[in-house]
């Protein structure tokens, strides 16, 4: 159950965005400012019931040399760095964020989920402990898109690189206070994850609908607070840092780069951010 749970970590990375509307469109083609050939963005759902690319996703897939993914996900040291990030600092623990029965509350969701107490996940980042749980907020078996396009990609012989290192990943959920993702895993706790399914169940059906602008309504209603207050360490920076090495690997291999699918519009969305480097970005449809 722990390796299930550390693979959700692995694929899961929190989405959202603002403002700017964008076309109802996954797969975008960036060219211009001096690309000799295209390149390729595509919004993908870390976890999912369906993970079928379709036609066009293929084809961008056949016309690139090389895959890149918010982590380089073939390295085989990223599980290991990933348990390594995942610790609270300064020695904090969960049971020291909540009172008793909150606790034991989240023991007992744990324990039924995933087989594993609380206590043995004490010092982990609560977020982190939240992704775990991710295989069982939908029902069916679990499949990622970021796992369809590295077969894809290894069928082609080409390489899979990373966006950003684990460890920048891991910092995110450090600038968080502690005692907010606590907050959000007790409220999972108490109502034995049926809001977080229902929420879930709307993102996936958001995704296969194409509709970004949808997806981020969805993640500043009320519900989805945590990761509202927190968009600029969530998402907005990352998209930033990201800018530069979608430039530098465009310009000398045409890249099929997957992240996401709310990384990509809003005005600092990866979309938008390349548009103003004077890019060309158009959905493809």
């Amino acid at each position: 159950m722990i390796k299930k749970a550390l693979t959700a970590l692995v694929l899961f990375i929190t989405t959202l965005g603002f403002s700017q509307k964008t076309e109802n469109s996954l797969l975008w083609k960036l060219s211009g400012n001096g690309l000799s050939k295209p390149s390729y963005l595509y919004g993908t759902i870390h976890i999912t019931c369906d993970a079928t690319l379709d036609k066009n996703v293929l084809a961008a897939l056949d016309a690139t040399q090389q895959l890149y993914l918010e982590l380089d996900m073939n390295d085989p040291a990223l599980q290991a760095e990933m348990m390594g990030g995942m610790m609270m600092k300064d020695g904090k623990k969960m049971s020291q964020l909540v009172n008793e029965e909150d606790f034991e509350a989240v023991n007992k969701l744990l324990m039924t989920n995933i087989g594993v107490s609380a206590k043995m996940l004490d010092n982990i980042k609560p977020s982190m402990v939240s992704m775990m749980l991710l295989p069982k907020m939908i029902d069916c078996p679990m499949q990622s898109v970021e796992a369809e396009l590295m077969k894809v990609t290894a069928e082609q012989g080409e390489e899979v690189y990373g966006l950003e290192t684990v460890a920048a990943q891991m910092d995110v959920f450090d600038a968080i206070p502690y005692e907010e993702q606590m907050e959000e895993l007790v409220k999972t706790a108490k109502d034995n994850m049926e809001a977080d399914r229902e929420k879930y169940k709307r993102m996936i059906a958001l995704y296969n609908s194409k509709d970004l602008n949808a997806i981020m309504e969805f993640m500043k209603e009320e519900e989805n607070k945590m990761y509202d207050d927190h968009s600029d360490v969530m998402l907005d920076n990352r998209n930033k840092n990201w800018i530069a090495k979608i430039e530098e690997a465009a310009k000398t291999t045409p890249t099929f780069f997957g992240v996401g699918a709310a990384h990509l519009p809003g005005e600092n969305g990866v979309i938008n951010l390349l548009r103003k480097q004077g890019y060309k970005v158009e959905a493809v449809k």
